[in-house]
């Protein structure tokens, strides 16, 4: 079974950075996307950007585009998200998500097949 576990989450000012990291296990087909997900208290699930595993094709929200990057490491089947110039509205609990058989990824809530325990990211003012 798929396992994703987060890491790297905490409280970083505005204009700062902070790296979020997702080690996945499990798959058993090469055709798979990893995605970055967050919710803020109150509101709905909202995609930030996902990866494809096997061409490396990567998708951007409006929001992350220019700030954060997708990135993966093959040798430790890790796949971080690197977000620069941070803003209180990017609070939120981050959460990496697997989507099986993805010939290119997407970003919506509802076409994940698996979801990590999240990681709180907290951008003070």
């Amino acid at each position: 079974e798929v396992q994703l576990v987060e890491s790297g989450g905490g409280l970083v000012q505005a204009g700062g950075s902070l790296t979020l990291s997702c080690a996945a296990s499990g798959f058993t087909e090469d055709d798979w996307a990893i995605g970055w997900f967050r919710q803020a208290p109150g509101k709905e699930r909202q995609g930030v950007s996902c990866l494809n595993n096997n061409d490396g094709f990567t998708y951007y929200s409006n929001s992350a585009k220019g700030r954060f990057t997708i990135s993966r490491d093959n040798a430790k089947n890790t796949v971080t998200l690197q977000m620069n110039s941070l803003k209180p509205e990017d609070t939120a609990v981050y959460y990496c998500s697997a989507e099986l058989g993805a010939r290119l990824c997407t970003i919506a809530p509802g076409l994940q097949d698996y979801w990590g325990q999240g990681t709180q990211v907290t951008v003070s003012s």
